[in-house]
């Protein structure tokens, strides 16, 4: 029988395609999607126990795929013989409508992931400096990195947001990109969108600026305001989207891209002409739009969070103000130690290093999932 492929093995054959690097483990390691702390690093040479894990480790959505979307994969089996050539196109016409730009204005992918890592290549070979706030989601800079570019990082507020004040003043002669998270990864806070506007807008006139919205839809409606009407006035700005967050598609790889034309001919020339598949495109044709499933997810998910968030506040440890899916906050004790007696007990988190300190990022899952967590993590911990 075929050996399965590793996320690591497809980081090495990726990469091997698109930029002709010699693959060593060390440089795999450093393009994972989350950045790996001391304690992980230490946990992950630990034997470990088998059995079902709570995932509480991957921002994922513990009540996907929709029933539309299970219904739409299993009618698109019978086309699964095809390339997605036709079905891609319609797709990016539907996108394009969504989102008030022409079709040429959208580059579909595996996963926005994807996506980030072709961003990553295409300007990290220019050289120079790419810029974010940190922590955040670090793929795109990761890549840039192992191009030739050096990631610029700006500390988050004392509210573990964005500083968009302090990351525009960051911006030097040979910052190729700037990269936004709103909301943010691995904290869930959120900045006003007239400040993120106002940034993209005055540092677009400086450099590229690549805004991710992986975790909008998380959002109440009211509260759901894209950059992407911004590109009528701003050719320099890239605008991600996702389909494996709110949708529950995570496991499917499907996400777009939304930006000017030549822009996406300088991304797209990296990543493959028909990616993604006929099973993830049906599916996020269903999804899309699913105003129901959606509100059900936002809904059962505040719930399930308030129970962590009560839980923080009781023991006074800070969190900001998380309105995703996932929570960051400083760990009460070492890194390693939690890791290690929270797989004992049958859960999987993330730990992050951040100011000199370990932080926990814990994802949000089901209800009850999230009380079982608290009262284990509480043991744990005492």
């Amino acid at each position: 029988m075929k050996k399965p492929i590793s996320r690591r093995d497809w980081f090495k054959s990726t990469l091997a395609l698109t930029a002709g690097l010699t693959v060593t483990p060390a440089l795999v390691s450093s393009l994972m999607a989350a950045p790996v702390s001391e304690a992980e690093r230490a946990f992950f040479e630990m034997p470990k126990l088998n059995g079902a894990k709570v995932r509480l480790n991957s921002n994922e959505n513990p009540y996907g795929p929709s029933d539309k979307a299970r219904k739409a994969v299993m009618q698109s089996l019978n086309q699964g013989n095809r390339y997605a050539f036709d079905e891609m196109e319609q797709f990016r016409k539907m996108l394009a409508e969504k989102e008030g730009v022409d079709p040429s204005f959208i580059l579909l992918g595996a996963g926005s992931g994807e996506l980030l890592c072709q961003t990553g290549i295409a300007y990290g070979l220019e050289g120079g400096r790419v810029l974010s706030a940190y922590p955040t989601f670090s793929l795109l800079m990761n890549y840039a990195q192992q191009m030739n570019a050096t990631w610029d990082k700006v500390d988050l507020n004392d509210k573990l947001e964005f500083d968009y004040e302090k990351l525009l003043s960051a911006i030097k002669t040979d910052t190729r990109l700037v990269f936004a998270c709103n909301p943010n990864n691995p904290t869930g806070t959120v900045v006003n969108t007239d400040v993120v506007k106002s940034f993209c807008e005055e540092a677009s006139k400086k450099t590229l600026v690549y805004a991710d919205e992986a975790y909008i839809e998380f959002l109440e409606p009211a509260q759901q305001k894209s950059v992407v009407p911004l590109l009528q006035n701003t050719p320099n700005l890239i605008v991600s989207k996702t389909f494996s967050k709110i949708y529950g598609l995570a496991g499917l790889r499907i996400g777009y891209i939304v930006a000017h034309p030549d822009v996406l001919k300088k991304v797209g020339k990296y990543g493959d002409t028909i990616s993604p598949s006929q099973t993830a495109l049906a599916a996020a044709k269903a999804s899309l739009g699913d105003e129901d499933f959606m509100k059900m997810t936002r809904e059962k998910n505040a719930i399930a969070r308030k129970v962590l968030t009560d839980y923080l506040a009781k023991k006074k440890l800070f969190c900001g103000n998380p309105q995703t899916n996932v929570v960051l906050f400083p760990a009460p004790k070492d890194g390693k130690t939690i890791l290690a007696k929270l797989d004992e007990r049958g859960f999987l988190i993330r730990v992050w290093d951040y100011q000199q300190r370990e932080w926990c990022r814990v994802s949000i899952g089901t209800v009850d999932e999230m009380k079982e967590f608290v009262r284990v993590f509480d043991e744990v911990v005492a």
